[in-house]
């Protein structure tokens, strides 16, 4: 997945925004930007198990 931290001028002061796929989050600093993008990226490596399987009986 493409994860990009951008600076953004907004008339708050300089905000941090990261982006990806379709979604854009705005951070107050460089570092809550870069924290938000390490705990993503850990989230999606992290190992996903699928749902079991039942089988229903028809009838």
């Amino acid at each position: 997945m493409n994860i990009s931290i951008l600076p953004l001028n907004t008339p708050q002061g300089l905000r941090w925004q990261v982006s990806f796929i379709t979604h854009s989050v705005t951070f107050r600093s460089e570092a809550e930007a870069r924290q938000f993008v390490a705990t993503l990226q850990a989230r999606l490596q992290a190992p996903h198990p699928l749902p079991a399987y039942t089988r229903r009986a028809v009838g």
